[in-house]
């Protein structure tokens, strides 16, 4: 007698292989709707981009300032001026400036002259095509109290219609292009360093905004753009170098160069050149005719936090009559321009 068909039970076996192709399946699923969702959120800024933004190949395969060639540099400056023209309707001369031979640029600032008006804040935003909104600023001048040289409680903020106000003094501060600095030893892909010169630079396409720079920092002398910079078209400064000038980009660091634009082909600071009192001397400390050298020499001069052993080349000094370099006019009560950074 044939035996009556039994029914067929699931093979475990089978059965665990089933459900778990069925798990992975969901699992692989899901992360690549995860994959996909965290590179959109990661492509999205693009959509703010307009024509001409986005970089280009040789912009992504641009190697470090240190390691570029001749021919490689030219290529760079020349793609900084189309972009330029692009952003801006403008046209500009941009150049590559190196660091001269047997010198070494040194700021001596006289804070007995100096009356806080701010001038040379809103100069160097001019010169060196810095953010109008948000407003970026170079250099930061603090209002004193006479007999204080506490710089932790010191007012950057002032407001008078006209300066110097009775009772206090002023100190402008920017970078001081340390011979010790220490923002260059944290910077980890080494996009900020210092030239021959004395100059402390920033490669801005190296830069990746990590900020430990500004940390490290013990002169409040960097600036992070958080935001996407603001320059008008007609406040755009044309004559542009690599390593000072040219407009930025959103999320990288700037700082003063001592305007290496001009100082390297034999001009003046622009902050220098605006100083209605002549507070402000600049020059190579290893020309022994030079101001800055007499100023050294035998001014009464000091420098801003000594003790952490930064090594500045910013020096402030006090006038004194009969000096060989002595301005004999006094400078009388002018208008603030604006507020401080």
């Amino acid at each position: 007698m044939a035996q009556a068909d039994t029914p067929r039970r699931p093979n475990p076996a089978s059965a665990g292989a089933g459900a778990v192709s069925r798990r992975g399946f969901l699992g692989k699923s899901a992360a690549a709707a995860a994959g996909l969702a965290a590179l959109a959120a990661a492509m999205s800024p693009l959509r703010h981009l307009k024509e001409g933004d986005l970089p280009s190949v040789e912009d992504f395969l641009q190697k470090h300032y240190k390691e570029m060639t001749a021919a490689q540099k030219a290529r760079a400056l020349e793609r900084i001026r189309e972009r330029v023209r692009a952003r801006h309707r403008v046209e500009a001369v941009v150049t590559d400036p190196p660091p001269m031979d047997g010198v070494e640029y040194v700021y001596g600032l006289n804070i007995s002259r100096c009356i806080g008006c701010r001038k040379c804040v809103h100069a160097c935003v001019a010169e060196n095509n810095q953010s109008r909104a948000p407003e970026l600023q170079y250099i930061r001048v603090l209002e004193m109290e006479k007999g204080s040289i506490d710089v932790e409680t010191a007012n950057h903020h002032y407001t008078p219609p006209l300066v110097p106000r009775p009772d206090k003094w002023y100190m402008p501060v920017q970078c001081h292009q340390c011979a010790n600095p220490p923002c260059v030893k944290v910077c980890p892909v080494e996009a900020t360093w210092q030239e021959p010169d004395g100059i402390t630079v920033i490669d801005y396409d190296w830069c990746i905004g990590c900020r430990y720079c500004e940390a490290a920092c013990p002169y409040w002398a960097r600036r992070f753009n958080f935001a996407e910079p603001l320059i008008p078209g007609d406040a755009i400064n044309p004559k542009i170098s690599y390593l000072s000038n040219r407009p930025r980009e959103k999320g990288v660091m700037e700082k003063c160069t001592f305007c290496l634009h001009r100082t390297r082909v034999g001009r003046l600071p622009a902050c220098l050149e605006v100083c209605p009192t002549g507070s402000r001397k600049f020059g190579n400390v290893l020309d022994p005719n030079s101001e800055v050298h007499y100023i050294l020499k035998h001014k009464r001069v000091f420098v801003l936090k000594a003790d952490v052993g930064t090594l500045p080349r910013f020096f402030y000094y006090f006038d004194e009559r009969g000096s060989r370099y002595h301005d004999p006019i006094e400078p009388g009560p002018v208008h603030a321009t604006g507020e401080g950074a």
